[in-house]
């Protein structure tokens, strides 16, 4: 696939989960959860997680933000869900390192999946913070803190 056609499809991944967001609902029980703000362009949002000692078993993302954000939190919903918290521990810190890191990520398409489409946000620093606040407030419900600023 030629990058045009690649940067068209993930433009319409992101279009996707924005318009249509999953999982972006309060989740009722959970057992962990935290309110992320982004004071740069308004973003606010709630992770909402059910969990066991080693698994993830639901995880929602109520969002108000921009696109990039609710699009970032949707898929994030998506990925984690069912996933061994250690894995999810690990994803956390590959995503932001993707978006942050000082080397120009290699992608692998078919290890990411949609979570490649946030890739080239790294391009555009005053947008990293919006793609990363859902991923920084699932690390905070995770481990039972309840407020997470991109400040």
């Amino acid at each position: 696939m030629d990058p045009h056609e690649l940067s068209d499809l993930y433009q319409e991944i992101i279009l996707s989960h924005n318009r249509r967001p999953r999982n972006a609902e309060i989740l009722d029980p959970c057992t962990g959860q935290a309110v992320g703000f982004n004071p740069l362009c308004g973003d606010e949002l709630t992770v909402y997680l059910r969990r066991s000692d080693v698994q993830i078993e639901a995880v929602t993302c109520d969002c108000q933000g921009c696109a990039i954000s609710r699009a970032s939190g949707s898929i994030m919903t998506t990925l984690v869900a069912g996933k061994p918290v250690a894995e999810v521990e690990q994803l956390i810190t590959e995503f932001t390192t993707m978006l942050t890191g000082d080397e120009e990520p290699v992608i692998d398409l078919l290890g990411y999946g949609e979570l490649a489409a946030l890739a080239g946000v790294r391009k555009f620093p005053a947008r990293v913070k919006c793609a990363t606040l859902a991923w920084h407030a699932l690390d905070s419900a995770l481990h039972g803190r309840a407020d997470v600023t991109t400040e």
